[in-house]
């Protein structure tokens, strides 16, 4: 039984409604979710409200030439199976009386009871259908022996043994197997021909040709000369002899005839306990407080030209395409946008987004098109182009404002230091970065101290602590094999005592599929209840950053103990300025989380932090 139907216009302007009150918002959170981020193109939008809320299941549908979005809502434990065909029909029918000076259509309601009660009908008739067709045979009922060779090769690779008469009449338990359903593949391997008996039986007592196993000794023998020929012979091993000799690093030798002395290879310590001197940071403004400035220019029109010539696409003449575009008023329909999409989505795949990425936007834009009307002097290329630049922009727009210079002063008010924890794989630089975000807060006057909450990769506390010195700001640590969610604690207790304003709080490298290091860092968040958690993930992954953003939010997903489990806030993306134009792992980490890329790392010092310039982005994705 449905929940609730509803007809309302892109706009937001409800048309029509049938049904019963929701708990929860779950046309809210469909908006926010699907339709805003580009995920119109999926089947349907499961939404799980606040305790005690029913779970519900919501499928829609688009009527793009007038701008109207219909949704269903049914409790998700029902599976109704005539929602899309109820959807299409009521979309069908409700195009044709609307009008976009009127509010009201509650003359609408007898003719939806209708079609819901004819899309029920064609479900119940479907559901028999299948039903019937999926019947086994009955156990009485025997198959005429030899009938499935003699029949056409449907009947063949359907029912019966197929082996030929002597096959069947020898080995009843051969056609009962067959009835009740044997593996398809074995089905087709002895139904093909009468020769299936060779491959499948193996021995003389059948007068199948005796198979020769393979002789292991023979395998040796060939490994062997092939050692000796490849050791002995060969250009390549003159070729070897030839090249110079490389110089090995000479090894450290470690015996009792060293004094204590000597084998201190660490840096030195003066009287007062102090290490060698640490050149402070260079000041220099932070590129984070510098606004970037993106070209306008236009894309060329070669380009667009191209998208039509894709191998496997049909050209279009010159006549054809300037009529099409000069009288407009044409329909889209997916067949017309298949070329344009899928060059764009090959575009998309070079510039490094993930494919499956890729192939969602493209499905979800073909969703948002399909049924529109092309304008005039309009081509079909440039109108996929632009509603991809668009739904790219979605895409990276952050959903919510977070600033971290606000909300620095509103806990400092609240007494409380702002906690910021820094979480990713293992190599991307979140030490370093974390360093950047430091040196960008103290341009603003703000007291930071630092937390090494990495206590299982060895050098992460030095490391840290010569960013510290560097910066001349605190640093709280406790060294190794320490639990790293009490360091944290004890981390933000003292900076309450010193009054500082922020923690940034470094945490170790783990692999996504790492269960104790991610039950872990599980256990520091929730433990601490930081006010951030930016995920530092490298600008050259692909594929791979959708891998590590869906784990990392499952694993603190699964591994919360509260209702409301805390993941990701927003992304830091590293080594930005080593991947020239392939900049869509920033595209793929924000589809995946829904979380904004708030920092970019472009280089080795400290002023190189900057923001993500979306426009520049999506130009580059498109061009």
């Amino acid at each position: 039984m449905l929940e609730q139907l509803l007809i309302f216009t892109r706009g937001g302007l409800i048309l029509w409604e049938l049904g019963n009150a929701l708990k929860g918002s779950p046309i809210d959170a469909l908006i926010r979710s699907c339709i805003l981020e580009e995920r119109s193109a999926d089947s349907a939008f499961h939404y799980d409200g606040p305790a005690g809320c029913a779970a519900y299941t919501l499928k829609w549908a688009f009527d793009n030439d007038l701008g109207l979005v219909f949704v269903a809502v049914y409790q998700r434990i029902l599976h109704l199976l005539y929602v899309d065909d109820l959807l299409a029909a009521a979309r069908r029918e409700f195009s044709r009386v609307y009008d976009s000076k009127r509010t009201s259509y509650d003359d609408f309601v007898e003719t939806f009871r209708q079609l819901q009660m004819e899309a029920e009908a064609r479900a119940e008739e479907m559901r028999k259908f299948k039903q019937a067709g999926r019947a086994p045979a009955a156990p009485g009922k025997k198959q005429v022996p030899g009938a499935a060779s003699r029949g056409s090769g449907k009947q063949r690779t359907s029912g019966g043994s197929g082996s030929g008469k002597d096959e069947s009449d020898g080995d009843p338990g051969n056609g009962r197997r067959s009835e009740n359903g044997s593996s398809k593949g074995q089905e087709n391997e002895i139904n093909e021909n009468s020769r299936a008996q060779n491959v499948i039986v193996h021995g003389k007592e059948n007068g199948a040709p005796q198979v020769e196993a393979f002789d292991v000794s023979k395998l040796q023998k060939l490994r062997s000369k092939g050692g000796k020929k490849t050791d002995t012979g060969g250009g390549g091993c003159k070729a070897a002899k030839t090249e110079p000799k490389k110089i090995a690093k000479k090894n450290r030798v470690w015996d009792d005839s060293l004094s204590e002395s000597r084998l201190d290879f660490t840096d030195p310590v003066d009287d007062r306990g102090q290490g060698p001197e640490v050149v402070v940071a260079d000041q220099g403004e932070s590129m984070m407080d510098k606004e970037e400035i993106v070209s306008s220019d236009s894309e060329g029109e070669e380009d667009e030209e191209v998208e039509n010539e894709k191998p496997g696409t049909k050209k279009k003449g010159w006549f054809s395409s300037m009529l099409q575009s000069i009288s407009g008023n044409a329909v889209l329909e997916k067949s017309d946008l298949r070329p344009a999409l899928k060059a764009l989505k090959d575009r998309l795949m070079t510039k490094n987004v993930a494919e499956e990425i890729a192939e969602k936007l493209c499905e979800s834009v073909a969703t948002s098109l399909e049924g529109k009307k092309l304008g005039s002097f309009t081509r079909v290329s440039s109108t996929v182009q632009t509603a991809m630049e668009d739904a790219l922009l979605r895409i990276l727009t952050p959903k919510r404002s977070i600033d971290i210079l606000r909300d620095v002063h509103a806990a400092k008010e609240q007494g409380r230091p702002y906690v910021v924890v820094f979480v990713g794989v293992n190599g991307v630089g979140k030490s370093t970065n974390l360093a950047k975000v430091a040196y960008w807060l103290l341009q603003h006057k703000i007291n930071v101290m630092l937390a090494a909450c990495d206590t299982f990769r060895s050098g992460a506390v030095e490391q840290l602590r010569t960013h510290a010195r560097r910066l001349q700001i605190p640093i709280f640590e406790k060294g190794y094999e320490k639990d790293p969610a009490i360091v944290a604690k004890e981390a933000i207790q003292e900076a309450k005592h010193n009054n500082s304003d922020v923690v940034l709080v470094d945490t170790a490298g783990r692999m996504q599929d790492n269960e104790p290091l991610m039950r872990a860092l599980s256990k520091l968040i929730n433990l601490n209840n930081p006010d951030l958690v930016l995920f530092v993930g490298e600008a050259l992954v692909g594929n791979d950053a959708v891998d590590q953003l869906t784990k990392f939010n499952q694993k603190l997903a699964d591994l919360s103990m509260v209702p409301n489990a805390r993941l990701i806030d927003g992304i830091l993306l590293t080594k930005f300025d080593t991947i020239d134009d392939k900049v869509g792992a920033a595209l793929s980490m924000v589809y995946v989380s829904g979380a904004p890329v708030m920092f970019v790392g472009c280089g080795q010092s400290y002023t190189d932090l900057k923001k993500l310039n979306i426009k520049s982005i999506v130009k580059t994705l498109i061009k």
